[in-house]
């Protein structure tokens, strides 16, 4: 028998309302072992909360109090969507009011903030948490994911990870929260960003011990509500270049952020160079990823079509194709999995964990790209 698990979402904005439609649509999955009931929504905007009272039917409760939500003894696990600055002070009163906690990246707007709340996750081992990042739940990354299980790799040559978007392009967009370092934090577009390329590295176990960064700011002023030009302080690309140690002296790990990558609108990728093998995908050409065995001789890389396979099994057919709305679900199925005891068929979504190290990273490339140098990485 399925289980409900009865949600709250603090942040009704964007990702909210994808977890709504994500919840909305949860027979298109088959056979899980639960599923989730959204019946509570908080925002300061009531034209968010509007929405979820307009199209959510199994919400009974709308607020702009957080607390309040909190104390509804009706919700068992909360989906929190908020800025960064907000990130500790609400997690760890979520977790105090014994509530699960799926939560947005970057996990805290800081090492420092990161830190608090895993003081608040050791003191609630009872309850279940988990971070935010769907790309690699796209059956694509999950090929590159399984090649390099499978030890088809050989020894590492590079690993590259991305995360491109275009629309900072424009130097009139007007600056929003995730332009301004008080609220976003002084990672800018690695806070953001940040834990969809690292995800993947490091559930293979790939940590750098070092990092070197350029960080770009290349419109420092953006339009405000006023149409007046005032400073835009967050960086706006990262290149990060990280040393990972292996036995034969280590290799490369280039992790990329970019808001400002001409032609990309949404675009994650993966690049793993392998002395036996390599593996690529890219959400540019979701159906395919590329593979190459090598056992000397010809260099040639296969291209694979995929269709609708995915971690979770689902009523569309195999021949049809994936998109980020299945990515969301496939993640959401995760957690609600390991939510009722099971393994997430393999694959768990980021653990409190991998966003520490994340942090970690983030903070070295930080001081790395600020001063121009190569900085060791302190992980807890």
């Amino acid at each position: 028998m399925t289980r409900v698990i009865k949600f709250g979402v603090i942040g009704c904005g964007l990702m909210g309302r994808e977890f709504a439609s994500t919840a909305a649509r949860w027979l298109h999955l088959n056979g899980t072992k639960a599923r989730p009931e959204i019946v509570a929504a908080c925002d300061l905007n009531p034209e968010l909360t509007g929405w979820f009272s307009d199209n959510v039917p199994s919400v009974t409760q709308v607020t702009d109090d957080y607390t309040a939500l909190l104390a509804n003894d009706a919700v068992e696990a909360i989906y929190c969507a908020v800025p960064h600055n907000l990130h500790a002070k609400m997690y760890t009163d979520i977790l105090a009011a014994g509530k699960h906690l799926f939560g947005e990246k970057p996990f805290g707007i800081d090492a420092e903030a990161n830190a608090t709340i895993q003081a608040a996750i050791d003191a609630h081992p009872e309850l279940l948490v988990r971070c935010s990042s769907e790309m690699p739940f796209f059956p694509g990354a999950q090929k590159v994911i399984d090649f390099v299980h499978a030890g088809h790799i050989g020894e590492v040559i590079e690993v590259e990870a991305a995360f491109l978007h275009a629309s900072d392009l424009n130097p009139d967009k007007p600056i929003n929260w995730k332009r301004m370092v008080e609220v976003n934090g002084a990672y800018g577009c690695m806070g953001d960003l940040g834990m969809h390329v690292l995800h993947v590295p490091l559930r293979l176990g790939w940590k750098p011990e070092s990092v070197s960064a350029i960080l770009v700011n290349r419109f420092p002023t953006r339009l405000n509500d006023a149409g007046e030009r005032v400073p835009c302080e967050t960086w706006d690309n990262a290149t990060i270049t990280g040393h990972v140690a292996d036995a034969n002296g280590g290799f490369p790990l280039v992790l990329k952020t970019w808001r400002i990558a001409p032609g990309h609108s949404n675009t994650w990728s993966l690049r793993v160079l392998g002395t036996k093998g390599s593996a690529a995908f890219s959400t540019g050409n979701p159906r395919q990823w590329r593979y190459m065995h090598y056992h000397g001789g010809a260099q040639a890389w296969q291209v694979e079509d995929l269709g609708f396979q995915t971690l979770f099994p689902a009523i569309t057919g195999g021949i049809f194709e994936f998109g980020f709305p299945d990515a969301m679900q496939q993640m959401w199925a995760a957690y609600l999995d390991e939510l009722v005891g099971g393994d997430a068929n393999g694959f768990l979504c980021v653990t409190p964990a991998e966003a520490a190290d994340h942090h970690a990273i983030l903070t070295a490339a930080l001081a790395a790209g600020t001063k121009h140098s190569v900085e060791p990485v302190a992980y807890r």
